[in-house]
């Protein structure tokens, strides 16, 4: 679904953020992205949505660059930004019609049943996405993601801004998704949602991917390491493959 061969890119000419970044996410895989604010892990994500231009290396999703056939292309994946991108004059559910015009009918979920699947709070409905709180807005925000059926879900910090019942809500639905063939690249430094989710996770610091394997692979040869006996956390993991923590 995704593959990607010594990835590098520069913001400025004469400093690089990615440094060749080499991973490949098959179908239906939940595919973690672990690493602290300025890693690196947004910008990748943004060349993979074809936001970001000009990088070296090679990128293939779908088996197509993210620059070739654009409207093929995003009608076939889904991001949440880590920032609600949201129209804030308008309502969740005028937002969602709106975007949800961009696709073919017949890709098109049900707005309403979606709101409701993520728990909206059904009285706000139509009142503008400026009243919202930050939890209602990212629930929009993916409702917006899923509206097309994507068969490949980007999602920045999915968890964000939700209280402990919201993020086991958006833990079952991203589960739901995986487990109807979606492929999901998942950027996040929430330890915890990657190691309840992914079936392999990559950790990434100063632009370079450090370690790459399973959540219970990584946490076993950390402990083998460390020679501890005690159960090691991804926390552990990432601190010791990277000398840093997340925040």
């Amino acid at each position: 679904m995704i593959e990607v061969q010594q990835l590098t890119f520069s913001y400025k000419k004469s400093r690089e953020t990615l440094h060749g970044l080499t991973f490949s996410v098959s179908d239906g895989e939940i595919f973690g992205f672990l690493g602290p604010n300025g890693s690196g892990k947004s910008t990748t994500q943004k060349i993979l949505t074809g936001i970001l231009k000009g990088y070296g290396g090679t990128v293939h999703l779908m088996g197509q660059k993210p620059s070739n056939n654009l409207r093929e292309f995003h009608e076939n994946i889904g991001v949440l930004f880590e920032f609600p991108y949201l129209y804030t004059n308008l309502s969740a559910l005028d937002n969602l019609n709106y975007f949800a015009s961009f696709y073919p009918a017949d890709r098109r979920r049900d707005a309403n049943e979606l709101l409701k699947k993520l728990e909206f709070k059904m009285e706000y409905l139509k009142k503008p996405v400026s009243s919202y709180s930050k939890g209602m807005r990212q629930r929009v925000s993916m409702a917006r993601a899923l509206i097309n059926q994507p068969r490949l879900l980007f999602l920045d910090e999915p968890t964000s801004g939700l209280d402990p019942a919201g993020a086991v809500l958006f833990r079952r639905l991203i589960e739901e998704e995986r487990n109807k063939g979606t492929t999901i690249f998942l950027t996040t430094h929430n330890m915890q949602d990657a190691d309840l989710l992914c079936d392999r996770v990559a950790f990434i610091a100063d632009g370079e991917i450090k370690a790459l394997d399973t959540p219970n692979q990584l946490k076993e040869k950390n402990r083998l390491m460390s020679n501890d006996n005690r159960e090691s956390t991804l926390e552990d993991v990432f601190i010791r493959c990277t000398g840093r923590g997340l925040s």
